[in-house]
């Protein structure tokens, strides 16, 4: 169906008509001029993120049920890594004619799976034309109490540097399906100039990602890690300071460093790297520390605790100490397997990207 048929209004409807709230915090949701939220006793915590079609995602090798569910988890990321609890949330689109109602349906299911996930309410939004393909605009919004809140200045001298999951999986998920488009494209485009106008053309190629499903799941479903933050707080640890891995983590490594004015000293061998990240490394001639360093788009959290909480950190299961907070005059450190130290780069993305 166009969206033309039911317009702006008639498409909103059909994509909020069964909504329903879960926060206290929700007291008016879709369906008039505002959403009205009310945090009597708590901080309010805010996050928005563009996503745009040709930059941040490529339709020919996502689904636009992943799509939205990516673009709504990575929100709630955000407010994780404030050691925040996600509460609402606005969705606005800006949608070109190539797509029907039917494809933007898929979209929002997607963001309501992820939503549901962490008992998000969608609150509202906006939805208007575009000359040049997909955006998607999505706000979050969370709560905290004040003493709570854990901001990327807080980390001090011998904290622990901590890090869960596993790093460089969903750059190298990126790679993989970069590669295939290409090759895919390439051949099509010699089984095209080999068919005859007599002869109807067939798919000449199907990508084989077996033995890298996990790759591809890191790239294509981003999982905010809210279970990390219930294992801290049920272990009774507050990070000194923390964010989430969306550009890197010796990006993200170095934004704490500068906000909390101090050095870090992190260890490659502590780096946790799954198998399949590391053949795949080597498949491409690529260095999988690099990739671990500098992939972006984990969605782990990074974070620094009191040494003094040392016992109760390990304990977690997939949290992973990576090295420690030092006095800024020592810089930013990586050591090398054989003890070399490398001045620590920040090489994620940046707006020449």
């Amino acid at each position: 169906m166009e969206i033309a048929k039911i317009g702006e209004f008639g498409l909103i409807d059909r994509l909020t008509k069964d909504l329903t709230t879960k926060n206290e915090s929700t007291h008016y949701g879709v369906g008039d001029d505002c959403a009205v939220l009310s945090y009597p006793d708590k901080e309010v915590l805010v996050t928005t993120d563009l996503l745009m079609e040709g930059v941040h995602f490529d339709l020919t090798y996502i689904d636009l049920q992943h799509l939205g569910y990516k673009a709504a988890m990575v929100n709630i990321s955000d407010i994780f890594a404030m050691n925040g609890t996600p509460r609402q949330m606005t969705v606005s689109l800006a949608i070109s004619k190539r797509f029907s109602v039917e494809d933007i349906e898929q979209l929002f299911s997607g963001i309501r799976l992820a939503c549901d996930k962490w008992s998000v309410d969608i609150v509202g939004g906006d939805t208007t034309s575009s000359y040049t393909g997909l955006a998607i605009s999505i706000t979050c919004i969370g709560e905290a109490a004040k003493d709570d809140i854990v901001y990327r200045s807080g980390a001090h001298d011998t904290d622990l540097i901590c890090v869960s999951g596993d790093l460089g999986a969903a750059y190298m998920g990126l790679q993989l399906l970069e590669r295939e488009k290409a090759v895919y494209y390439q051949m099509l485009k010699e089984h095209q100039a080999n068919v005859s106008a007599a002869s109807p053309a067939e798919e000449p190629f199907q990508p084989d990602f077996s033995g890298k499903e996990y790759l591809l799941q890191r790239q294509l479903q981003a999982e905010a890690r809210g279970d990390i933050i219930q294992h801290l707080r049920e272990a009774g640890i507050r990070p000194t300071a923390m964010m989430d891995v969306s550009d890197g983590l010796s990006s993200e490594l170095r934004h704490i460093c500068k906000q909390s004015g101090v050095g870090c000293r992190i260890f490659e061998k502590n780096l946790p790297i799954d198998y399949q990240t590391a053949v795949m490394a080597e498949e491409l001639n690529m260095n999988v520390t690099t990739c671990a360093l500098n992939g972006g788009e984990d969605y782990e959290l990074v974070f620094t605790v009191p040494i003094g909480d040392r016992e109760k950190v390990e304990a977690i299961d997939d949290v992973h100490l990576i090295g420690y907070i030092t006095d800024q005059k020592y810089g930013h450190i990586l050591v090398s397997r054989d003890n070399q130290e490398f001045e620590l780069k920040a090489q994620g993305w940046n707006f020449d990207s």
